[in-house]
């Protein structure tokens, strides 16, 4: 009988095998002392968290090697989209008026994450997910820091283009949807608080969305990552926290409707919202998952 011959690889292969993570390493190994056979992939499995950074880093290559128009024009696919999440809020807020205030908010948290389930499952582009899908590769090393702020921007600015569309299609649609008054109401709301509440309660949202991205990678199956979605995008509902592209689609639609816009105040909130977005999921999800994973 032949025996199987053990091929140790040298040179540029074995620096590639240093590179891999504790289970990559694992997987090598074996493959080098043990016969190949063809087995059938349970797919329906939760993922090993050194396969889901694996995983995690190819997908946020493959953004950065697409084209810049196709991201853009995806991004915007996803902000027209969002728009009906702020929609489906604002008409719960003017169904709600007169219902309590723990009432109002629990039906408002359970339709929020309705556009959230059309604009992720769709795999449309959200700059809240970039957040940390934009860091894996620069952190191992693949790409450059200038490169992960030049896709920062083309998906941002894609879904606030995409939003704006959104706010302009819906409030030529309001005699239809009739909403007007719970744009107003929540548009006013989002500008009134301070700059520092903005941001410690974008970070809460983007670290959410982001670890929302992270837990659709760790299963394949439809049903949970689902689940997954409607999950953290009610946390973020039930808690009042800030979106940046949700709560654009909002703030927009409310300037349009309203007689006396607070333009400044409305880019004030927005501003500070997609930085607390940006901090919560580059750094409470992307470089924590990364240490934890790559680097113990």
């Amino acid at each position: 009988m032949n025996e199987k011959k053990l091929v140790i690889p040298e040179g540029s292969e074995l620096k590639e095998i240093e590179e891999k993570t504790h289970r990559a390493k694992e997987r090598i190994r074996e493959d080098m002392s043990s016969i190949p056979v063809i087995i059938k992939r349970n797919d329906e499995m939760i993922r090993h968290p050194d396969d889901i950074l694996e995983s995690s880093i190819k997908e946020g290559l493959e953004q950065f090697k697409r084209s810049k128009y196709s991201l853009f024009l995806s991004a915007i696919a996803a902000g027209l989209i969002l728009g009906f999440a702020a929609m489906s809020v604002a008409i719960v807020t003017v169904i709600t008026k007169d219902f309590s205030p723990l009432t109002r908010r629990l039906m408002t948290a359970f339709v929020y994450p309705l556009g959230f389930l059309v604009c992720i499952m769709s795999r449309t582009q959200l700059f809240t997910e970039h957040t940390a899908r934009a860091v894996y590769p620069f952190l191992d090393t693949k790409v450059k820091l200038k490169e992960v702020f030049y896709v920062w921007a083309v998906v941002l600015a894609g879904n606030l283009l995409g939003t704006l569309i959104s706010s302009y299609l819906i409030t030529g649609a309001d005699s239809v949807i009739s909403a007007k008054l719970g744009y107003l109401y929540i548009a006013e709301h989002l500008i009134s608080y301070s700059n520092s509440e903005v941001f410690v309660s974008a970070i809460l949202a983007g670290w959410l969305m982001a670890q929302g991205g992270w837990l659709i990678a760790s299963t394949s199956q439809a049903f949970a990552q689902i689940s997954c979605i409607f999950v953290v995008t009610f946390l973020i509902g039930i808690g009042g926290l800030h979106h940046s592209i949700a709560g654009s689609a909002e703030v927009f639609t409310g300037l349009i409707f309203s007689e006396n816009p607070q333009i400044f105040e409305s880019l004030r909130f927005l501003t500070f919202a997609v930085i607390g977005n940006l901090v919560g999921g580059s750094i409470f999800v992307a470089i924590l998952n990364y240490g934890h994973i790559k680097k113990t």
